[in-house]
């Protein structure tokens, strides 16, 4: 029996040439322990696992460390420039993520403010710049602004990923609109990234039409990441699916379910 999701024959989710099943895209930071890390990471379906460069171990034989439970025949392993402030730290940690036997693809962040964690567009587009034309996939965390988001593509970015809201904040999608538009005037993926705090929030957030969700503080805050990474699953399918199939209009008038043709005196 074919899915909804079939039937409703969605396209694939492609970035950079590579094809996924899964649209919800998750990090590696904050869990209690690794062994709740991977039962998360496997009750969430997806594919695409971040890692945070500058904060793990790169030594995948060190049993405490990250990447020694991510196996990457299972796993495609996204490195992340997480904490970085400048463009140059930037580029200096995608670099060295290739050096340590990463993929050319590398999720993109400069931070520009430690208190709302909100990126630095300048210095955003000057490191992706530099990484594409030495050959990486730049997926660009960035804010919700559509004329970064067009530069971002200008600049030969494989995705960009604007904000739902603060990164961990867990305050759900603030700029429905914002999100929609850079969608419809992009021809990139658009992955939103940072502030999805449940599966309500994933539902209504892949109900934009957007390609893909990343989360990481959701399901490692959670009381129960397991079964919180089990719920954004079925979100991400659900608003997805709900996406596809087009809701029904809004009205500010109630109109009634049933005919009024035909009623029994």
């Amino acid at each position: 029996m074919a899915t909804a999701v079939e039937t409703l024959r969605d396209t694939p989710f492609t970035i950079g040439g590579r094809t996924f099943h899964s649209r919800l895209m998750v990090g590696t930071g904050k869990y209690r322990d690794n062994d709740t890390m991977v039962r998360a990471i496997e009750a969430s379906g997806a594919e695409i696992v971040t890692v945070a460069v500058r904060r793990v171990d790169l030594d995948r034989t060190k049993q405490a460390g990250v990447l020694y439970h991510l196996d990457p025949k299972r796993y495609f392993l996204l490195a992340n420039t997480a904490g970085c402030s400048t463009a140059a730290d930037a580029v200096r940690y995608a670099r060295l993520a290739r050096e340590a036997g990463f993929n050319e693809f590398v999720k993109l962040e400069v931070i520009g403010d430690q208190e709302t964690l909100l990126p630095d567009v300048q210095g955003l587009l000057e490191a992706a710049t530099i990484l594409v034309r030495e050959g990486c996939k730049v997926l660009a965390y960035t804010n919700e602004d559509l004329v970064t988001a067009l530069r971002l593509e200008d600049a030969g970015c494989a995705a960009v990923m604007p904000l739902a809201s603060p990164i961990g904040s867990g305050l759900g999608l603030l700029n429905p609109y914002s999100v929609r538009t850079i969608k419809r005037r992009l021809q990139l993926p658009v992955v939103v990234d940072a502030g999805v705090g449940t599966a309500s929030d994933a539902c209504l957030t892949m109900e934009q039409g957007v390609d893909g969700i990343l989360m990481n503080t959701a399901l490692a805050a959670a009381q129960d990441p397991v079964a919180m990474a089990h719920a954004m699953r079925l979100a991400v399918e659900a608003g997805r699916t709900a996406y596809l199939a087009g809701r029904m209009p809004r009205r500010e008038v109630a109109v009634p379910s049933s005919p009024l043709g035909g009623m029994l005196d």
